[in-house]
């Protein structure tokens, strides 16, 4: 059931995600082609630009479409974007010898969304990293910064099995 959704976008609102899925590089979008990490014909994982102490190399898991909220999106889609986070989730674990994620998705200003495409956080955790006191301390990063985060993400990538399991006819 879609409930009746207003846009909260400014009349004047460049997507900035949708130029990163486009493969846009400028000052309206953070995302640079090296920081993407998984991308099908659905759904693109990204580096987040910006660092919030604590949880370095935290991911993005955005639809390709363009779709404003959780409220916008289809149950397909949804089901598409927590599969491929599920996925990186665990390899993140693994990767960034991490003690647990945060997922953390924001539904309309009030609730933090700032970026009016759908996009859902992956952040890693440690023991006593404080994150949530740490939220407000974000800084924008370098491609530099992120590359590592980037490369280790890939490593795992190329290493895995397909990312989201297709049923088969024996299963179905």
């Amino acid at each position: 059931m879609k409930i009746d959704s207003k846009s909260h976008a400014p009349a004047d609102y460049v997507c900035p995600i949708c130029l990163g899925v486009k493969g846009v590089e400028n000052d309206q979008t953070l995302i640079r082609q090296s920081d993407i990490v998984y991308k099908d014909d659905a759904v693109m994982v990204f580096v987040a630009s910006y660092f919030i102490r604590g949880s370095e190399g935290h991911l993005i898991v955005v639809p390709l479409r363009h779709y404003e909220n959780f409220y916008d999106l289809p149950d397909e889609i949804g089901a598409k974007i927590f599969a491929v986070a599920k996925q990186f989730a665990m390899k993140m674990r693994k990767a960034y010898g991490c003690d647990g994620i945060n997922v953390l998705q924001n539904n309309e200003p009030a609730a933090g969304q700032h970026a009016f495409h759908y996009h859902l956080h992956l952040f890693p955790r440690y023991e006593g990293d404080n994150l949530w006191k740490q939220m407000g301390e974000k800084r924008e990063t370098t491609v530099e910064e992120r590359l590592k985060f980037v490369e280790l993400m890939k490593e795992w990538v190329t290493r895995a099995k397909p990312l989201v399991r297709r049923k088969s006819a024996a299963t179905s």
